[in-house]
């Protein structure tokens, strides 16, 4: 065969090749998609993926299956789905851990921003300083004042390295200049009950995670981390108003693996549109703390834009902290 035909043949496979892409990304989906989420179930990402999740069901014909995959602070789920086909059917939905684990993890198996093709922000979730609630200080002022003159004789819980809650508890700690006792646990979960409990004092945590806790009265509540107050926690002063400079929304975004028929990306766009603006995703959203971004934001380039800015911010914070998970 002479080099002529070799090229014709050649151009023909891939011709054919394209067009399989094509006809199957036309009939995305035809059986279930899993979502991995590389945390523990009944945690605050969790519950972000599970809402959205059943929208996304409906609009897509198919089920959309939530995979909980948790440890090493994010890490292991995501290098699942960063090796998983990209066929559409493996998804990530992750929070600001994305933008961290660069920088964490000095050995990470995955590069976020090169091993993802981004679907679309989600939601920007509020955290909230809660206690047990036998804690001895009363107001956000009172409790800067003992954890400064305390130390590392407060307890504070935070869900693992990556977590949101550790990175909250991070600043925390450099904006009051001060040094606790951390404690690492497997979620989100267990760490609220052992606040609730009354064997650790305190956490930085997900208003997914906390409102009902602290509607409950079961946990102290100090301040909420957004410059505003929230609607469904109208008595709780933001840290700002307590004198606190302590500002942190965790972000959470959907990905699918880098390589991914754009035409399933496109897709997958429109379902999880179509979430953020149920009903009952709104209010739900409304009742943990929180809202969905807007339609502008649940876009690839959105999410492309903000994990490359979060990552160069969260950068120098690490660096400057001097906490790595390796």
């Amino acid at each position: 065969m002479n080099k002529t035909m070799l090229s014709l043949a050649a151009g023909l496979m891939l011709a054919g090749a394209s067009m399989t892409g094509t006809a199957m990304a036309q009939d995305y989906p035809t059986k279930p998609v899993t979502v991995v989420v590389p945390f523990s179930a009944g945690g605050p990402t969790d519950t972000v993926a599970r809402l959205v999740a059943e929208v996304m069901s409906d609009d897509l014909g198919q089920q959309v299956v939530i995979q909980n995959v948790g440890g090493a602070g994010g890490t292991l789920g995501a290098g699942q789905v960063a090796v998983a086909p990209n066929d559409g059917y493996t998804l990530l939905l992750h929070h600001i851990g994305m933008s961290t684990a660069p920088t964490l993890y000095r050995s990470l198996p995955y590069d976020p921003a090169t091993d993802f093709a981004p679907i679309g922000l989600i939601t920007s979730v509020p955290m909230t300083l809660v206690a047990r609630k036998d804690f001895e200080p009363s107001t956000l002022p009172e409790l800067v004042a003992y954890i400064k003159a305390n130390g590392e004789n407060v307890t504070y819980a935070h869900a693992g390295i990556g977590s949101a809650s550790q990175l909250c508890g991070m600043l925390l700690m450099n904006a009051l200049d001060t040094q606790m006792t951390t404690v690492p646990y497997q979620g989100s979960g267990p760490a609220m009950t052992d606040i609730i409990g009354g064997q650790i004092d305190m956490i930085c945590d997900q208003t997914t995670n906390t409102t009902s806790q602290i509607q409950a009265g079961e946990v102290k509540a100090y301040g909420v981390t957004t410059l505003t107050r929230l609607g469904n926690l109208p008595d709780l002063p933001t840290t700002k108003e307590g004198g606190l400079d302590l500002e942190i929304g965790v972000w959470h975004g959907l990905y699918a693996p880098a390589g991914t028929d754009a035409a399933i990306i496109s897709r997958l766009e429109a379902a999880l549109q179509k979430a953020l603006t149920d009903e009952t995703v709104v209010s739900r959203f409304a009742e943990l703390g929180t809202l969905p971004v807007t339609a502008e934001e649940a876009t690839p380039a959105a999410l492309t834009q903000t994990l490359a800015s979060q990552t160069e911010l969260w950068r120098a914070v690490i660096e400057a902290a001097g906490v790595y998970a390796d």
